[in-house]
């Protein structure tokens, strides 16, 4: 009986568990669930951010995409509580536009569809609403319902607009007429970023970065990063955005900086918004507050066309040397009729770094004593200068030179109206504009803005790179002095463009000829400092300047930088420069310590050179009183009465600001005449 029992409870727990095994589950030890895959499944593929169907934009949207930093406001809800009526409104250009949902979402939705409805405009100028109205809009009326814009759903809406920013993709939309949009929809600068906009109505740099920016702008935007130039430790990479089949590049040390240039090139040529650094000026920069319609800044896209134009026409003049392609300071001008930039003209290219040495001074101006890149750019400028002269001493080419005879003023030529020249400089000029500004923060405030330091003028080292201050200068230089050893000091680039701003940069030989010539913009390919920049330029002589004989005045050139700028280039500056001038045929190389050519010739673009051009305009020029040079070259300078006043009224400007003298070379190299 007892073993029947046992036997029966046995059978009976046996068959528990296998009663319990047969669906695959054990209650002591349970087992993961197993998805068992169909014979002929396809395996499940990994999500792709490429095979991602986007999904359709509604509305809000699409309209966030053009006037982004919006904001919908719930003006009223009516209507029972389980069937509320919300209007909510949205104001975009100073109009407020309607929208009536059963839900918040759906109202929303329906007043960015009467905004978006408000771009469109057709064939005969008409549109929904007009661009300034005087009040609301009554949307309950009957007026441009011809054109079929309110039978257009909200998703056809968002599909005309998109196509309508793409030109090339065509619609098939036949109610509409072919319509377009109102110009006023693409980034105008005062409406297009908010941000961009101060508060006392000066422009600023845009908070946001430009690549983010440029993503709300635009919506059909493609990086690409086209090459990547130099070696690994000093790689230079070119990224090129693509907006509606339109390119803009931009360069630089990483991609990330490339893009960002990209982007800000984009946006200065599509949207006249810019992130040049004269943008938010600091509030001890002494920037010019006098004439508000006037600014100190060339407009973006004018820049980096310039900067653009100065590069290739250096890259394609040293075809054929590249072994003379190195370099660390390059420079150039450009020149512009009606500042149509589209037809700009490269006058002259040049590379250097260093002056001569006091050994190799010339009594018969046959060295270049400053091979600096924009000194040189400036005397190939002169070239061109003598070379436009000369065509006005034969009526058949007259017309073609860029003066005219000046018929109501003491100079017997001037410069053709419209016509402005454009320096180029791919770093800061050595000096007051390029000490202090590696290591100061844009926006921060100058804690010292009346130190000593500011503005005094500095000197260059002979050989040799880097500025002094000329209170550390041993004063006066001599002739023997520098033979026997003292160090030949030329005065910095900084100071001699400020020299510029005030005698012009024509030279004084060619100012008994013409009115002066002043630049009209400078543009920097690195370290743009507006506080530093513009007092180095003008700003610390323009409150002592006085007495300057007309046309002679104070220029106050515009600044800018270009948006993929340069970087800092640690290689050792070579004893060689070039430059080149239009008209040119090769590009001519100068040993920088020597003042001549590589092969040990005299340069063209020494005094020497300009002194013989000048002798023959004067015998040749129509309408001089004076046919003769009779005096050696300093003496010649120096009857050139208006010039000479100009330039002792700069010098005693900056005695006057306690600045320091300025210091000039030693006399016996200018005593030098014409050859017979």
């Amino acid at each position: 009986m007892l073993n029947s029992a046992n036997n029966n409870f046995v059978q009976h727990t046996v068959s528990v568990s296998t009663e319990g095994n047969m669906n695959g589950y054990n209650r002591k030890s349970p087992q993961k669930r197993r998805y068992d895959m169909p014979k002929y499944a396809v395996p499940p593929k990994k999500k792709s951010g490429k095979e991602r169907v986007p999904q359709p934009k509604n509305t809000v949207a699409m309209l966030n995409e053009l006037r982004h930093g919006l904001i919908y406001k719930l003006e009223s809800q009516t209507g029972p509580v389980h069937a509320p009526l919300f209007t909510i409104s949205v104001e975009v250009d100073g109009q407020k536009y309607m929208g009536q949902g059963r839900s918040k979402k759906v109202a929303r939705i329906e007043a960015a569809a009467t905004a978006l409805r408000s771009f469109i405009q057709f064939k005969d100028g008409a549109v929904l609403s007009p661009l300034k109205p005087a009040g609301n809009l009554d949307f309950t009326s009957d007026e441009h319902l011809e054109n079929g814009i309110e039978n257009v759903s909200n998703a056809e809406l968002v599909e005309l607009i998109q196509t309508l920013m793409l030109p090339a993709k065509n619609t098939n939309l036949t109610s509409l007429e072919q319509p377009t949009l109102r110009p006023q929809i693409f980034c105008m600068s005062h409406n297009a970023n908010k941000n961009a906009i101060a508060v006392d109505g000066q422009k600023k740099v845009p908070d946001k970065g430009p690549v983010m920016l440029l993503y709300e702008l635009f919506n059909d935007v493609n990086f690409e990063c086209m090459n990547i130039d130099g070696a690994q430790n000093n790689c230079r990479f070119k990224m090129t955005v693509t907006i509606n089949d339109k390119k803009f590049d931009g360069t630089g040390p990483s991609k990330k900086l490339a893009k960002n240039a990209a982007a800000k090139a984009a946006l200065a040529s599509l949207c006249n918004i810019s992130y040049s650094p004269m943008m938010a000026p600091q509030k001890n920069a002494p920037l010019p507050i006098d004439d508000k319609a006037s600014s100190m800044e060339l407009p973006q896209i004018h820049a980096d066309t310039i900067g653009r134009l100065v590069l290739e026409k250096f890259m394609e003049v040293i075809k054929g040397q590249e072994a003379y392609s190195r370099r660390k300071v390059l420079a150039g001008i450009v020149m512009t009729e009606n500042m149509n930039f589209c037809e700009a003209k490269v006058i002259s290219v040049s590379t250097g770094t260093k002056c001569v040495s006091g050994e190799h001074m010339s009594v018969n101006g046959a060295v270049l004593n400053d091979s600096h890149a924009e000194i040189v750019s400036r005397r190939c400028l002169l070239k061109y200068l003598y070379a436009q002269l000369d065509l006005q001493c034969n009526q058949a080419t007259a017309y073609q030179s860029i003066f005219v005879r000046n018929t109501d003023g003491q100079y017997p030529y001037k410069l053709k109206s419209g016509v402005h020249f454009h320096l180029y400089i791919n770093t800061a000029p050595c000096g007051d504009a390029r000490i202090f500004s590696p290591h100061e923060n844009d926006t921060g405030v100058d804690k010292h803005p009346n130190r000593k330091a500011r503005g005094q003028l500095r000197t260059k080292i002979e050989s040799g790179e880097g500025t002094i201050p000329v209170k550390s200068s041993d004063g006066i230089q001599t002739w023997d002095g520098v033979l026997q050893g003292q160090r030949l000091l030329t005065m910095s680039c900084s100071d001699k463009i400020a020299r510029w701003n005030i005698v012009g940069i024509q030279g004084s030989l060619l100012s008994s000829i013409i009115e002066p010539v002043y630049l009209h913009s400078i543009v920097l390919g690195s370290l743009l400092h507006p506080e530093h920049m513009y007092r180095a330029v003008c700003g610390r002589i323009e409150k002592s300047i006085q007495g300057l004989p007309p046309p002679y005045h104070l220029n106050k050139p515009r600044l800018a930088l270009v948006t993929s700028a340069e970087p800092r280039n640690q290689a050792k500056a070579p004893n060689f420069g070039i430059n080149w001038t239009i008209g040119d045929t090769e590009l001519e190389v100068v040993n920088s310590l020597t003042g001549r050519t590589i092969g040990g010739q005299v340069s063209r673009i020494t005094k020497q050179a300009f002194f013989e051009k000048f002798g023959f305009l004067m015998k040749n020029l129509p309408g001089m009183t004076s046919r003769k040079v009779n005096k050696d070259y300093g003496e010649t300078k120096a009857d050139v009465k208006d010039y000479q006043t100009a330039k002792q009224e700069l010098f005693s400007a900056f005695k006057r600001e306690d600045l320091g003298s300025w210091l000039k070379k030693p006399i016996e190299q200018d005593q030098f005449g014409l050859a017979d």
